[in-house]
Order: structure tokens, then sequence, then C-alpha cells
């Protein structure tokens, strides 16, 4: 039975995935586009964080990330280039090389199986998450009204003249209670190392001294907020209660690289995939856009960028292969 290979085939929802399904159906070319199942949709950065404030005029959105893709997607299917957009909700949980057919193979949640020419992968990272009272679900309701975040990039400045916070043991949590403190100098600032032995070098103790960043290294036991569900304290497990404005997480991220791996594509230390200029990693025709994409920032407008960079590579591949295809099938003519 003769099946249909797809030019382009696009996996994940969030803000890359989105964009590389305009800038492929505004390129003519057509593509299926898996934006996940709910499920995976929880497990990302725009479920846990619904509000952001890294792309100018994106502060008046409920939702700063889900809600510019729902528009985005809405306009995209009422274009002229609808047909050529094929979007499933669903995930996909297997990626191998076809033999057969000399393309791409993707299995879905149902087993489901597509071919496509070329894929983008856009399943991104998450933020990993303290466990309090042995949950991570205390955290959500001050994440989505910005008085828990984690990135000093995007909010960082909400610390200016408040009594701040910082969650995290390593280096990297030491450089941004230091970046918060140089920047802003908040009112107060704190390092809740959560019970974790700290592994700070001796130039960010140097610093955390200097500038009077207070370490707390007990557990943090419970979240206390005020009448109107605001974050006021962290309560520590030997009961010392530190009064908050706002904290930021500095735990690492956990790296969708799966189906990366299950092509051998080359990553870094940390699981970023490593891709050339365009995007395209260690494997010909796997690109990857937005966070997953190594050695970029971890942003919507770069997730855009990478996107467009991507599908703009892909199509003009695409282009030139339609344009031998042409030049042998007029050859045969004669």
């Amino acid at each position: 039975m003769e099946k249909t290979i797809f030019p382009i085939a696009i996996i994940g929802g969030g803000a890359a995935g989105v964009m590389a399904v305009n800038r492929a159906l505004l390129n003519n070319d057509q593509c299926v586009f898996f934006s996940g199942n709910n499920n995976n949709k929880r497990k990302s950065r725009g479920f846990w964080v619904k509000k952001v404030e890294n792309i100018p005029a994106h502060v008046h959105y409920k939702k700063g990330i889900s809600d510019p893709n729902d528009e985005m997607l809405q306009w995209l299917k009422t274009s002229v280039f609808s047909q050529n957009l094929f979007h499933h909700k669903k995930s996909i949980i297997q990626i191998q090389k076809s033999r057969e057919f000399h393309c791409f193979e993707l299995i879905d949640e149902d087993q489901h199986s597509y071919l496509a020419q070329y894929v983008v992968l856009c399943t991104g990272i998450m933020d990993v998450q303290p466990q309090i009272d042995g949950s991570i679900k205390h955290v959500l309701p001050y994440a989505n009204k910005q008085q828990i975040d984690y990135c000093i990039r995007c909010d960082g400045h909400h610390v200016f003249g408040k009594t701040t916070g910082v969650i995290g043991h390593s280096s990297s949590a030491a450089w941004v209670a230091i970046m918060l403190y140089e920047r802003y100098r908040p009112e107060s600032l704190y390092l809740f190392t959560h019970g974790e032995k700290s592994t700070f070098g001796q130039e960010e103790e140097n610093l955390l001294a200097k500038y009077g960043i207070i370490m707390e290294t007990q557990p943090i036991a419970k979240i206390l907020e005020d009448s109107k569900g605001n974050l006021q304290a962290f309560a520590l497990k030997d009961l010392k209660t530190v009064g908050l404005d706002i904290c930021f997480v500095s735990l690492g991220v956990i790296v969708y690289n799966q189906l990366a791996l299950q092509l051998s594509a080359k990553v870094d230390e940390r699981g970023f995939v490593i891709t050339d200029e365009f995007g395209q990693s260690s494997v010909e025709g796997l690109y990857i856009a937005g966070d997953l994409r190594a050695g970029k920032k971890k942003q919507i407008y770069t997730a855009w960028d990478t996107a467009v960079d991507a599908l703009d590579q892909i199509n003009a591949k695409i282009r030139k292969e339609k344009g031998q295809n042409n030049h042998y099938e007029r050859q045969k003519r004669f």
C-alpha cells in the first residue's frame, strides 16, 4: 500500500513549534504538526508558567505562551495555505529512519505511523521544581502570579525594591543571586539551598559574603501566603520563617531530547542538541528549534528565530529537490 510522505513533520506545540508551522505554511510547504497530548502539555514551561514578559506587548495575555500560539494557529487555519496543514493533537513517542521509504518514520502514542522527509523537533525543556512537603505542586500558584520566577533575563526586574529569595545550591544559583544584587539591589536577598549541600566556588562564596546575601541551608517546609493568596514567607524545617516578596528557582532544567537521542543526534554536556547555524542536527534532515537547541537563549523570540531559520533552510532544500526532479523529467522526454 502506498504511504504518504510529508515534506515536513513538526513535533512540539510551544512557541518554536507553532512558529515553525507558521513559516512552513507561509513558505507554501506542506507539513504535519504534532502539538502534543494533554499529558505532554502539562510537562511544558508554557503550562507551568502561563505569564511571561520576555516579548514586548505580550504582557496583556493571560497565558503569555499559549494564547499567542492559539491565535496564530487559528489565523493559519483560515488562510489560503490551510490545506497544507495536517494538525494532530498527539505526541510522537518514537522516531527512526525508514529504510524502505528513505525518510523518517514517526510513531504516535496510538502506534499510528507517519512518514516525513524532514523533521523539526521543538520539544523544549522544563525547569526542575523544588519539592516542598513532598510535592512540586505547592510552587505552581505563585509561579503563575510571577511571585516565583525562573528566568532573570525575563523577570529579574520584578525584584526591584523587594525582599527576594533564590532556591538552589549550585554555582548557577549563586550567580543568579549575585546578578540580582548587582543589577537591582533588592531590599534583602536570601539564597535557600533547601537542605542540599552547596557547590559554590570560591569566587561565588566571596561575592555572596561581600553583598550580604543571606544563606539559608534548612529545607523549606511550607510556603506561607497572605489573605489575598500572595507569597508571604518560607517556613523552614527548623521553624524559622523568612519573609519574602518574590523568589527565583535555579535548580536546573529537564531537557526533552529523547526523540533526538533515538536517532543518535549529538548533544552537549547538558543534553541540548548540537546543530549547525540553520538548526540541522548531526542527523541529516533532523532540525532543532527553540529551547532544545544548544547554544541559544531560552526565550520566545529566540525560539521564533530558530524556527524561521530551520524552515527557510528546509524550504530551500525542497525547492532545490523539486528543481532537480523537474530537470530530470524534462531530460526523460528527449
